[in-house]
């Protein structure tokens, strides 16, 4: 591990300040604060702003804004990755608050040559509403218990929440899941995100993440899995952005990254 070196989040978000702010909420009270948060705002209204404007005692921010034109997250996240400073960079999302150790999992496991593939835990509309900002700064919103008296269904998935370092490290060890680039909950060393000429501007919702990843292990960085130990809760929402067509194209874009060994795509940051 290369130490020591800045880290920065990139969060992207879309008019939804009510759940940016929680998250929000969650980077201010890190226990290693980030050098730099990055607000990848694909074209959101001046709510959104106020919001971000809020916090700026508070964390050093810098937002990055682009006009609406439809769901272009891959746009403005390549944006926020040329506008940042930071040597290592985590990448999530407006829904997903992380647990204050979050920052720390993550800059204490990054390596030379790897990526952070994280994890998280889905919460239904009914808690996401419920969390407050002493819900997150107690720890709360990351406890079974506390969880399951506000409504959460009781899952096998909670044992992510367990928060027993022993635990995490063997059940990352043990998970059948692959270890993929996950856009609410992933990092990497700024200098590779640019080798593979960062996100596939062609790709709309549903899986542009994995693909980015794939041309990352493409070009030998390889994947280090932590869904058990660099957790955040991901609040609920809908998805009209996602479509049929968009997750058929998007999966032969995938298929095709794989099977050519695609490292840098054409349309991303620098248009190839």
């Amino acid at each position: 591990m290369a130490q020591p070196f800045t880290i920065g989040v990139i969060i992207s978000t879309n008019n939804n300040p009510r759940w940016l702010e929680k998250t929000l909420w969650g980077y201010a009270l890190q226990s290693h604060k980030p050098d730099e948060v990055i607000i990848a705002d694909d074209g959101s209204t001046n709510d959104t702003k106020k919001v971000v404007d809020s916090f700026r005692s508070l964390l050093y921010i810098n937002h990055i804004w682009q006009e609406d034109k439809g769901f272009r997250k891959s746009e403005i996240l390549n944006k926020a990755i040329v506008a940042a400073t930071s040597d290592y960079l985590i990448f999530t999302d407006q829904d997903c608050i992380p647990r204050n150790d979050f920052v720390e999992v993550h800059y204490n496991n990054a390596r030379e040559q790897c990526y952070i593939s994280g994890g998280y835990f889905k919460l239904t509309m009914s808690v996401s509403l419920a969390i407050t900002k002493n819900d997150i700064a107690q720890g709360d919103a990351f406890d079974i218990n506390w969880l399951i008296s506000k409504g959460q269904p009781i899952s096998t998935k909670m044992t992510k929440l367990q928060n027993v370092d022993w635990f995490a490290k063997f059940m990352n060890f043990i998970t059948p899941a692959e270890p993929t680039w996950n856009g609410c909950n992933s990092s990497g060393w700024r200098t590779d995100l640019l080798a593979v000429n960062g996100f596939n501007e062609d790709m709309q919702y549903g899986g542009q993440d994995r693909e980015f990843g794939y041309r990352l292990q493409n070009n030998g960085i390889k994947p280090i899995q932590l869904r058990f130990s660099a957790i955040c809760v991901h609040l609920d929402h809908k998805r009209p952005y996602k479509t049929k067509e968009t997750l058929a194209f998007n999966r032969n874009v995938m298929l095709k990254t794989r099977k050519n060994r695609v490292i840098k795509t054409p349309n991303g940051i620098v248009k190839l």
